[in-house]
């Protein structure tokens, strides 16, 4: 069949050049349509509810909300995991769903949950939970960050809210969100002793607060000629108009909100705010940033977004100042030109590999051709399939051109050799793709069928290599079609027959160096055929090594990438006092400015300290980013009173838990004592593991608290409630919002809560009075007993259990591996009833190691299958695959040479050997098993094949190494992460490929006396 495909097209060549032009064309236009990110599309289903009700305590928030909203949620199919965090006042739920659970189904399913809940909610709490679709594993593409030394923060918040809202309307923005902002209130301070005086509770004051602010339609006058809009001040829209609100009366005088309270125009929240730094100055600043969708075009949505640049520049003050913090598309678009670089360098290397093997202009460009029609008909599949041009589909492509080019590389060289036996260049053609045409079937087959069991691969593995699988696959395809048709046409029309060669100089020097080489070759060969038995012995001890290999090389995930920027997160006392909190994270802000790698940086401060840390391009600085972080994390942690996780974010994130490090470790069980207690023993004991660091631990109970125990008799005689004691502290500490003001575009919070000088200290709660059912203010201290205490500062669930997470960073110089079974030991003495489970990107790395070497298994199964159907045999696949374990070995032996991990990429890496490598296994078999047919003895079939396809074994190797060297290198941004995939794929082909032009001959003779003994015992049963 092959040989008709071949002939009708060498017959007919305006018909396959316009069949190649279409192809060109169709990946001319693909090629224009892809988006263009850093990595494939992986869509995470996560749903993140949040619910809030000011002032309550964690465990109040855990039991009366999270609890209720969790038992609802565990009924919804398709949920991969639950965790909640309850704080002071707040409960945020976040579920991540099985990859195939559709996120919009999933969110009507959660809103009709919430509906179900809403009964059983606390009745005071503000609204009902809300939710909204997040993605997890998506960083914000861009933060923007707006500063000004005159402009009030509130101003400036006012302009970010603006920006967010137009930002969020662009077409492939997820959302915008706003860091350190300042959203302007009214804040009312009350006095306690001046209410005491006066004779006022905070009920009175938040309702003549309420009244006096009014925001009502009044309708309007119709007349027989006009019509009139009724219109009233009721609305108050600064401190200076609530100054003068009458609270209350006392002896025929009003009393006036500014005598029991200080007024003051403030923000919303006075205990967040974020700071802009560069080297030569610090600034308040208000952040934005973007996230884009998932599956647009990263570099579309950046160019979008900057494109408003200009208009937001000219409708902001002189004084207000927009920088751009941090633009990841810069690092996206830089590693896919470098990707893209690789890839024009690799088609140049292989072309020169091609002319130096056939030293021929016309007879290099005819096989080269194959490599952009390669790459442009995988540009047109890939659109249909809706993929992207990324740095893995890119690697791919790049993977691609050492062996696309090895179908149309057999193909010429087959015509090439029989235009040698004097043939005329058609019939050379013909006979030469009739002869071979099986054995490129067979090559490409076996193939693209090594890259099945990755689209089996589950889980974000499988979503992220799925495109790199298919990439490849269509690429091999391509390139098949196109040496069945092309190549051979191009060889009938352009090749020179043998009569009208003229050799120069130089080609015949180099004929001559190449006839020296395969005389070595044959010579070699046939000392080790003579030497059999020592030739499988040492086969045998390479089998034994690689498995060995594979036991003890260190073994990783996802290789880390510079992208110019670190994120630093700390931990300090779980009762720091936010202006503390302040000061020792402006301490770390000053070590991290003075270094010489960081450009800018964002600190943010609320609940807790964090930093986005800009360093200047690569280029520019001496250290990557993972030494840069191992040169400030003793700085910083230096600094009493405070620890710092610094952390080279991952190329992609795994799982919605936010932590401070990178991985994670959960402990859960029903019993929270029993947990609480083995959770610290177990961070004591992970804070003593040489193979990790920035131990940290989301269990926070040394929360200071002053508990407050109601005398219920006395509340009763008194006629005090427990009721009125909650919601007068709330009303004095909580911050409550007792009115709203609506502006045209926003609406603001009115706050109350009792003067700062009155928050230092417990004794100040003496000044408390509560209304009594008779009318009279009660003394606080009449009704209550307060001591000090400790208490929980957040309580988390993980799928409905009380649950504790341990995140950590692995040391440099360590593998990930080694640390997780560092851990493993540890927790295999965990007490019965305590169940422990890896989180995150460590889940998924133990999940990659269990089914990575059954898909290498499935590989070897599927190869031998496929070969077994062409050849319909069970010997020759065997022998094919005798280059196995020295393309393992030799992979492997590589990585420990430049002390890289056995990451994700490699494995994909030395999958992609056992397609490579079985190459010269075919080439050589196919032509012993058609000279056997033909009656030559089995020694003389396997030499004659060897001898004959020495030449095109050689031209695929170097063009498959040419391919690899590039990645291997590691060269351009996000290169080092790409390195061990080219390591794996260099180093295998290099040892693999010399070992069996010598190995797979001698197991052919093996596998044939066996086919004999077979056949013979076969007969002798008919018989």
């Amino acid at each position: 069949m092959t040989g008709g495909i071949s002939d009708l097209c060498i017959r007919r060549p305006v018909m396959t050049v316009l069949v190649m032009v279409s192809i060109m064309l169709s990946g001319l236009i693909g090629y224009r349509l892809l988006p263009v990110a850093d990595l494939p599309n992986v869509d995470f289903p996560t749903i993140q509810v949040s619910a809030s009700l000011p002032g309550a305590s964690p465990e109040t928030m855990a039991s009366t909300v999270a609890t209720i909203l969790e038992k609802e949620f565990s009924a919804i199919a398709g949920i991969d995991s639950m965790n909640s965090v309850s704080s002071t006042g707040r409960v945020q739920i976040t579920i991540q769903f099985a990859l195939d659970r559709d996120i919009d189904a999933a969110a009507q399913d959660i809103q009709t949950a919430i509906a179900r809940t809403v009964s059983r909610l606390p009745d005071d709490m503000p609204s009902p939970p809300s939710f909204r679709k997040i993605n997890p594993a998506a960083i914000p593409i861009m933060f923007i960050a707006l500063t000004s030394p005159s402009v009030p923060m509130p101003v400036l918040d006012r302009y970010a809210q603006t920006m967010s809202e137009r930002l969020s309307m662009l077409g492939g923005v997820a959302q915008v969100t706003i860091r350190g902002t300042q959203k302007y209130a009214v804040r009312v301070l009350l006095d306690p002793d001046a209410m005491q005086a006066f004779d006022l509770d905070p009920d009175q004051v938040a309702g003549a607060i309420n009244a006096q602010n009014v925001n009502v339609p009044m309708g309007q006058l119709s007349g027989p000629h006009q019509k009139l809009t009724l219109k009233a001040d009721g609305q108050l829209t600064s401190a200076e108009q609530y100054r003068r609100i009458v609270v209350a009366v006392r002896n025929d005088r009003a009393v006036r909100l500014e005598q029991v309270a200080e007024v003051i125009d403030g923000i919303e929240n006075d205990e967040d705010g974020a700071w802009m730094y560069t080297a030569r100055d610090r600034a308040n600043a208000i952040f934005l940033a973007v996230q884009k969708q998932p599956g647009s075009n990263t570099l579309e949505v950046a160019g979008t977004v900057k494109a408003l640049f200009p208009g937001f520049r000219e409708n902001l003050p002189d004084a207000v100042r927009m920088t751009l913090l941090r633009d990841a598309s810069k690092s996206i678009a830089a590693s896919v030109e470098d990707v893209q670089f690789t890839l024009i360098l690799t088609l140049v290397l292989v072309v020169l590999v091609i002319f130096l093997f056939i030293r021929n202009l016309s007879s290099t460009i005819i096989p080269s051709l194959s490599l952009p029609m390669s790459i442009f008909g995988t540009f047109a599949v890939m659109y249909l399939l809706d993929y992207s041009i990324d740095t893995i589909s890119l690697m791919a492509l790049t993977l691609s051109v050492g062996f696309v080019v090895d179908d149309a590389i057999v193909m010429l060289e087959n015509i090439v050799r029989h235009l040698e036996m004097g043939k005329s260049r058609m019939q050379a053609a013909i006979d030469g793709a009739r002869e071979v045409g099986f054995t490129i079937v067979s090559m490409t087959v076996s193939l693209a069928a090594i890259f099945i069991p990755l689209l089996f691969l589950g889980g974000i593995l499988g979503r992220l290599f799925r495109e790199f699988s298919v990439t490849i696959a269509v690429a091999v395809l391509v390139s098949c079609v196109i040496s069945l048709t092309l190549t051979p046409m191009l060889g009938s029309r352009f090749l020179r027959e043998q009569h009208q060669v003229r050799h120069g100089r130089l080609y015949r020097a180099s004929e001559r160096w190449y006839l020296w080489s395969l005389a070595v070759y044959e010579r070699s060969l046939r000392f080790v055929l003579r030497h059999r038995l020592a030739t499988m012995v040492f086969s045998l001890a390479v089998l034994i090594a690689t498995v060995q290999l594979f036991r003890v090389v260190p073994k990783g995930f996802i290789p880390s990438e510079d992208r110019d920027f670190i994120s630093i997160s700390t931990e300090t006392a779980q009762d720091i006092s936010w202006p503390s909190l302040l000061a020792h994270m402006q301490d770390l802000a000053e070590i991290v400015r003075r270094d010489p790698s960081v450009e800018r940086f964002m600190m943010s401060v609320d609940d807790s300290g964090t930093m986005m840390v800009t360093l200047k391009p690569r280029s520019e600085r001496e250290l990557s980013a993972d030494e840069v972080i191992a040169g400030l994390r003793p700085k910083l942690n230096a600094v009493p009173g405070i620890r710092a996780m610094l952390v080279n974010p991952p190329p992609i994130n795994v799982g919605g838990r936010r932590a401070r490090s990178l991985y994670q470790l959960t402990l859960q069980a029903v019993d929270t004592d029993r947990l609480y207690r083995t959770a610290q023993e177990l961070e004591r004991q992970m804070r003593q593991l040489p193979a990790i660091t920035d131990v940290s631990s989301d269990l926070q109970l040394k929360n200071s608290e002053l508990q407050v125990a109601i005398d219920r008799d006395r509340a009763l005689l008194l006629g005090v409630s427990p009721r009125q004691i909650e919601r007068s502290l709330y009303d004095f500490y909580g911050g409550r919002s007792v009115s709203t003001i609506y502006a045209p575009n926003d609406q603001y919070d009115v706050i109350m809560e009792v003067k700062p000088q009155y928050q230092d200290d417990a004794g100040d709660l003496a000044r408390i009075r509560i209304r009594s059912a008779a009318g009279s203010l009660v003394p606080l201290t009449a009704v209550v007993d307060m001591r000090r205490g400790l208490g929980p500062l957040t309580i988390n669930h993980s799928g409905q259990l009380p649950s504790v997470t341990l995140s950590f960073n692995v040391r440099p110089g360590v593998s990930l591996g080694e640390a997780v079974d560092s851990l493993e030991a540890l927790t295999a003495a965990l007490p019965d009833g305590i169940q422990s489970t890896f989180q995150g990107s460590a889940k998924q790395f133990q999940d990659s190691q269990a089914a990575m070497g059954w898909l290498l298994l499935l590989s070897i199964v599927v190869i031998y299958i496929v070969l077994g159907i062409l050849y319909e045999s069970f010997i020759h696949p065997l022998t094919i695959l005798t280059a196995l374990p020295f393309a393992g070995f030799g992979a492997l032996v590589t990585l420990m040479l430049f002390r890289t991990e056995l990451t994700i990429y490699a494995f994909v890496g030395i999958i992609m050997l056992v397609g490579l490598v079985k190459k010269n296994g075919i080439m050589m078999i196919d032509f012993a098993v058609a000279a056997r047919e033909e009656g030559r003895d089995a020694e003389e079939a396997i030499l004659s094949a060897c001898l004959i396809r020495f030449r095109p074994i050689m031209m695929t190797t170097v063009s498959a190494l040419m391919a690899g060297i590039p990645i291997a290198i590691g060269y351009g941004a996000g290169g080092e992460s790409r390195q061990p995939l080219g390591l794996a794929v260099v180093g295998g082909l290099l040892f693999s490929q010399t070992l069996t032009l010598y190995v797979t001959p001698v197991f052919y003779l093996y596998m044939d006396r066996l086919q004999q003994w077979l056949g013979r015992r076969g007969a002798g049963w008919a018989g």
